[in-house]
């Protein structure tokens, strides 16, 4: 994963942007997903949730209406906007593979910033993390963008408009190699200021890329048990998309 001063521009000096190009309304769907996956595996109903990489905090926006929240990222500028959003969440800075906070939660949440472990050590890491952070009769949900079964090279675009400022994006997502662990997302933002201010920044993005098995065995191992889930959201086609959710046995 990317320490502070090696993050992509987005989540470093573009970081105020991110209302621009990501809109809290457009996450309604798949939050409400995410919410009854970690409820089918938690006992008893969950309360207390934990998400880490949770950056603008667009998830957290409609997850907060249901569970008392902690949200942890590397970006001291995606905190920034997430506070502002959710001013009532615990806001901490922490990396997803060291973060050590303490205490337990009733569930754990790590939407597609998992996507930046690079490799499977900083996967386990981040799994563990998820682990330590669970509470027993807890559950954990990992939703990584592509599994490498799964996996297509795309191009989308999109965007908002916020007051005085526009942005408008392309995102050509591809993978230079298909025997490593990773493939590259880059994106060309188009920016806005009043009428006359445009710019235009590159800024990519290396992600990490695993079998389904992978993310299954990595689970098992710290512990968890750990099944998939097909994502299902209408704008996504059946089947082209998986999430992992684990469960934290209570031994007691």
């Amino acid at each position: 994963m990317n320490t502070t001063d090696t993050l992509p521009a987005l989540y470093q000096e573009l970081a105020d942007w991110w209302p621009v190009l990501s809109s809290p309304e457009d996450y309604a769907e798949e939050a409400r997903f995410y919410r009854h996956a970690l409820l089918s595996a938690c006992t008893p109903t969950p309360r207390t949730l934990l998400e880490l990489g949770s950056g603008g905090g667009n998830n957290a926006s409609h997850l907060k209406k249901h569970f008392e929240m902690t949200l942890v990222d590397l970006s001291p500028g995606m905190l920034r906007v997430s506070r502002e959003l959710n001013p009532e969440c615990d806001h901490v800075q922490g990396d997803m593979r060291t973060v050590r906070l303490g205490r337990q939660f009733d569930a754990v949440f790590i939407q597609d910033a998992i996507v930046y472990m690079l490799s499977t050590a900083d996967l386990a890491r981040a799994i563990e993390t998820a682990w330590v952070h669970c509470r027993p009769g807890g559950a954990a949900l990992f939703a990584p963008d592509h599994t490498r079964e799964t996996f297509k090279a795309s191009t989308t675009h999109g965007g908002h408009d916020r007051g005085t400022r526009s942005l408008r994006y392309l995102e050509w997502t591809w993978d230079p190699d298909v025997t490593d662990t990773t493939y590259i997302s880059d994106m060309v933002y188009v920016l806005r200021e009043g009428a006359h201010h445009v710019r235009c920044v590159l800024d990519r993005h290396t992600c990490g890329l695993f079998g389904h098995n992978d993310w299954l065995q990595m689970m098992a191992r710290v512990g968890f048990e750990a099944r998939s889930l097909p994502f299902a959201h209408t704008e996504i086609e059946p089947g082209s998309a998986h999430v992992f959710l684990g469960h934290k046995p209570d031994r007691s």
